[in-house]
C-alpha cells in the first residue's frame, strides 16, 4: 500500500527518475558521463555513484578525520565519516519529503565534506 501511495504522490516516470525542479537540468539534454557504461537492471546510475563513493578510499579515510565542534565535553569524538552519513540520512529523508531524486541527494551528501 505504502509503495503504490508513493508511486501515485510522486508521479513516477520510469526506473530511478522521478520529476525534478522547474529550475534542474533537463536529463534529456545531458551529454551523459564522462565514460559510458551499460545500464544496471538493478541500480539507477546515482545508487551506482553512491557505492562507488562508499567503497572509495578517500571516503574511508574520512573514519579518520575528527569532526570539530566548538563547546566538547567528554571523550565522545564524532568522525566526519559519521558526520557524512548523518548527512545523507537527512538528505534523503529531506529529497523524499520534497518528491525529489533520493539517490542523487544522498550521492551528493556522502561526498559533501
Amino acid at each position: 500500500m505504502e509503495e503504490q501511495r508513493g508511486k501515485d504522490a510522486l508521479g513516477d516516470i520510469g526506473f530511478g527518475y522521478r520529476p525534478r525542479a522547474v529550475y534542474a537540468s533537463d536529463p534529456a539534454l545531458s551529454r551523459g558521463r564522462l565514460f559510458p557504461e551499460a545500464e544496471s537492471p538493478t541500480r539507477t546510475p546515482f545508487q551506482r555513484d553512491r557505492d562507488r563513493i562508499i567503497h572509495s578510499t578517500a571516503f574511508r579515510r574520512l573514519k579518520h578525520k575528527t569532526q570539530v565542534f566548538v563547546a566538547h565535553e567528554g571523550d565522545h569524538y564524532r568522525t566526519r565519516l559519521t558526520h557524512s552519513i548523518e548527512v545523507a540520512q537527512i538528505a534523503r529523508a529531506l529529497a523524499r519529503a520534497l518528491r525529489g531524486d533520493e539517490d542523487l541527494a544522498e550521492a551528493v551528501a556522502l561526498v559533501h565534506d
